[in-house]
């Protein structure tokens, strides 16, 4: 799932500063025209019959199913369609659930009772329960059904204070452990049902081709046999089986996100797989034949296309595959607000959607509001078809039938609900402490005085150091009590370890002693006798955490710099790096001794210090068991296997092989010396360009305009909301540039809803080009990037552009925005251009690109801005 309202109005409406407004015919642009062509394309090469066929299992019940006919036959056309619509807790009340009566609802990463994250257990059932009396009272919506509540617990009941956070998916992949994950499946469900809660949105089962993908760590590995019997484990766990299926120590499961999410073209988020369908088969479905043969009761619509149609719209995908010839009965629930993405809908409206097979609508924010009636008048004017309506009604009643949820038993009275004290509970603790100690992946351990440096002998005096050494939200990542896993304190995990205090403990249990130096100073009365080091990536989850390549810090080795201080000094080093996929780090290999995979470990870093310290002899307390869920990059530019583009002399920036292989990995009974390793490898250093606006606006990017108050998505055509106005204009080809007028101040802005890394382009010599034709001298103009975080200068360009009404070629150099290099890694948009009242110009060919002439009879001069533009600031 994606972020819920905390990225759709804080990033959107917020940040970015979109209006969470959008109409139809603003979502459906040239580029979902080019999609809708491609499904064309592609239905002609679709063959069903390569797929498995009737792999569902779930209990037939002749009865529950005459029960699910006869509540049909009672409901009315408004009561139906509140079924398929699923808003979020932060967006509606109980009162609302009073008068609607919807079938469902969630929250979000990030979101809790009253926006208090520190709600108890009690707190949370209490709104169950709450929701619960308001859909079951029938005096306003003349029904009572009871509804679902869904949560993202995907490693663990990640937004409730004190509960237990499991290694994320990469580190369970590396443990290769199937009863393991089905242990940690019920133990998670027994946190959840303590809230009141009985949905969730787990487990995911993508396989991951391409490391640069900000999911990469929910993916368990490259390796689809196991993602099978992962699959297949979890559900188990968190359903239940036999006569425990589903009670009240158990909650639904959700496999997601069909299909493909993690073979999309360069990684992108919401980017095309390409692949040809027997691929899409053996390499992205087998999860999906584990969850189903599990009788998994939901699954979610990812937000990818397959092969340019986006899966929220295949009908296909969802309907004739899913539920045709893979049998599936459950319910097929939307991503967030992920049916606003398909060609002629938007997030209020998307009849298309449920026609392809989306069950349920997930409608964060206002979005609600005007799906609701939207959905009901789709139905009264035939474009949503009565019978497919009733389909979508009789799988979430089936699937609440199934649940218990019509046994009578409001949330606070059925078992496990209210009781704190599963929330963090020391059995699933230990468990998630096991979890971590085998998911560490052991890349080298090179001798000291002849001796491997792990383990480490339990009493001597160790110094540790790194930003991660006792920071539990760099160790749990993304999904950690906010949606990205940032802006919280050791504070917000009580009764969670930091790797130090393992460290530590361990140490003080057999006379050694550890010492925490977050930025590896040796203090003055301390004599280590070796340094741990801990370090890695900062939390991150969905689009956020999409790179360009594979090199660890790139343009920032603040880590390596510290690690060489280290060897300096002529201590022995230990590196544990946190990371939720594998990156280029052969400089800090090189710079250690010894080299740990510790992943994303989640609540409990003591399993950390259960496999690296040993005991009084230096001899193995526990071996490393744990082995490469995925290969590791021998070169940044290595971003999967196998290699895209791999022709006779491979793709620019990767190797042929990568430097460990899948399923790799030491243990103390087998130790191989690693040589130095070469750090030269880089990307290559050729000329590179980013098209932003080429004849059609480039995919991640949208065209927005407005200005403080809001800004609004713009598609191709004619659009206009107050005094802006914009109209898709022929320049070279038809409808390739645009004419912006502004009645009133405002600004463009080319941006995407996720910040981009763009630290692969040269600071010194790359610049944004664009091609502008203006007919007057503008009031305004000045220039900017928007960032996440602060971004640099703001740039008067109103002397620069020519006023001739001739196209010209502007290039305005990306150091003039004075950007450090971590705001060069998080750009939501490359161009904000603000204008002033009575301001008007043509705009076309929108680029990052090296700083060169253009060349063009269109553009017949080309002006570089060498100065950076006129008073700056």
């Amino acid at each position: 799932m994606k972020l819920r309202l905390s990225r759709t109005a804080a990033l959107i409406c917020g940040v970015l500063g979109l209006s969470s407004v959008a109409t139809p015919n603003l979502l459906a642009s040239t580029n979902n025209q080019a999609e809708t062509a491609g499904n064309k394309a592609s239905a002609a090469t679709r063959n069903i019959s390569l797929w498995p066929q009737g792999v569902y299992r779930a209990p037939v019940d002749a009865a529950l199913e005459a029960r699910v006919d006869a509540l049909l036959a009672k409901m009315s056309l408004e009561q139906k369609v509140a079924q398929v619509i699923q808003p979020e807790i932060r967006d509606f009340n109980v009162e609302d659930m009073r008068r609607v009566g919807f079938g469902s609802y969630l929250n979000g990463g990030g979101s809790f009772p009253a926006n208090n994250n520190h709600a108890t257990a009690g707190d949370w059932v209490a709104l169950a329960d709450a929701m619960y009396q308001a859909a079951m009272d029938t005096q306003l919506d003349g029904i009572a059904i009871p509804p679902l509540w869904g949560t993202d617990a995907v490693h663990g009941h990640g937004n409730v204070l004190g509960a237990t956070l499991f290694p994320h998916n990469i580190g369970l992949g590396a443990t290769h452990n199937p009863a393991l994950i089905k242990a940690i499946a019920a133990a998670t469900a027994k946190e959840v049902r303590a809230t009141g809660i009985d949905w969730v949105f787990a487990p995911t089962v993508a396989l991951v081709d391409n490391l640069r993908w900000g999911r990469s760590y929910e993916g368990y590995a490259r390796d689809p046999e196991l993602i099978e019997r992962y699959a297949q484990a979890f559900v188990a766990g968190m359903q239940g089986e036999g006569d425990a299926w589903l009670d009240g120590a158990h909650t639904l499961a959700t496999a997601k996100h069909f299909i493909g999410d993690g073979g999309t073209e360069n990684g992108d988020d919401r980017g095309d797989t390409k692949v040809d369908e027997q691929t899409l088969i053996a390499r992205h479905a087998q999860g999906y034949v584990g969850a189903l043969a599990e009788g998994v009761q939901t699954v979610m619509a990812s937000f990818n296309s397959w092969k340019g149609e986006k899966l929220h719209g295949s009908h296909y995908l969802l309907t004739e595959v899913l539920k045709q010839r893979l049998g599936f009965d459950g319910v097929v629930v939307g991503d967030w607000l992920g049916h606003g993405f398909v060609p002629g809908c938007s997030y209020e409206q998307c009849a298309t959607a449920i026609n392809a097979g989306v069950d349920i609508l997930m409608a964060p924010g206002d979005s609600w509001k005007a799906l609701y009636p939207n959905t009901i008048a789709d139905v009264k004017s035939g474009a949503l078809p009565q019978s497919r309506l009733d389909d979508a009604v009789k799988r979430i009643l089936r699937v609440k039938l199934r649940a218990g949820l019509f046994d009578g038993i409001s949330p606070s009275k059925r078992p496990l609900a209210g009781d704190a004290s599963w929330i963090g509970h020391p059995d699933h603790r230990a468990l998630a402490r096991k979890a971590v100690a085998e998911s560490l992946v052991l890349l080298k351990n090179n001798p000291v005085d002849g001796k491997p440096l792990l383990p480490i002998k339990a009493s001597a005096k160790v110094l540790v150091i790194g930003e991660g050494a006792d920071d539990i939200s760099m160790q749990a990542g993304g999904w950690s009590m906010t949606w990205q896993g940032t802006e919280v304190t050791n504070a917000d995990f009580p009764g969670a370890t930091t790797i130090f205090a393992g460290i530590a403990s361990a140490l003080k249990a057999a006379g050694g002693e550890a010492r925490l130096s977050v930025d590896g100073h040796v203090p003055d009365d301390f004599e280590p006798d070796l340094v741990l080091a801990v370090y890695g990536e900062s939390p991150y989850a969905e689009g956020n955490g999409d790179l360009d390549n594979l090199e660890y810090q790139r343009g920032d080795k603040r880590d390596l710099a510290m690690l060489k201080r280290v060897k300096a000094a002529g201590l022995p080093l230990v590196s544990v790096f946190l990371s939720g996929r594998p990156l280029w780090t052969n400089p800090e290999l090189n710079a250690s001794n010894a080299f740990v995979a510790a992943w994303l470990p989640g609540s409990e870093g003591a399993g950390v210090a259960d496999v690296l310290i040993g005991d009084t002899n230096a001899k193995p307390r526990q071996d490393f068991v744990g082995r490469l869920p995925f290969p590791w990059p021998a070169a940044p530019g290595d971003d999967g296997w196998p290699l895209a583009n791999d022709g006779e002399n491979g793709a620019v920036g990767q190797s042929k092989t990568p430097l460990f292989a899948l399923w790799q990995g030491m243990s103390y009974q087998r130790i191989e010396a690693l040589a130095k390793l070469d750090e030269s490898i880089g990307l290559d250093d050729a000329p590179l360009s980013l098209a932003i606006f080429d004849k059609a606006i480039k995919a991640p990017w949208h065209l927005a305009v407005g200005d403080e108050i809001g800004m609004h998505r713009v598609g191709a055509g004619l659009w206009q909301a107050g005094a802006w106005s914009v109209r898709s204009i022929n320049r070279e080809v038809q409808e390739d540039a645009r004419r912006f007028s502004f009645g009133a101040p405002g600004s463009l802005s080319f941006r995407d809803d996720f910040p981009m890394d763009l630290r692969r382009f040269n600071h010194k010599s790359a610049v944004i080009g664009f091609d502008a034709a203006l007919e007057k001298k503008p009031a305004k103009a000045e220039l900017s990037m928007q960032c996440e975080g602060a971004c640099g200068k703001t740039l008067n360009l109103a002397d620069t552009l020519v006023a001739d009404g001739q196209w010209r070629r502007y290039q305005v150099p990306i150091a003039c925005f004075a950007l450090d290099v971590n705001a060069l890694g998080r750009v939501f948009s490359p161009m904000v251009l603000a204008m002033g009242a009575g301001d008007s110009l043509e705009l076309s060919n929108v680029a990052i690109e090296e700083a060169q002439e253009r060349g063009s009879d269109l553009a017949p001069s080309s002006i570089l801005l060498s100065d950076c533009g006129q008073d700056a600031f």
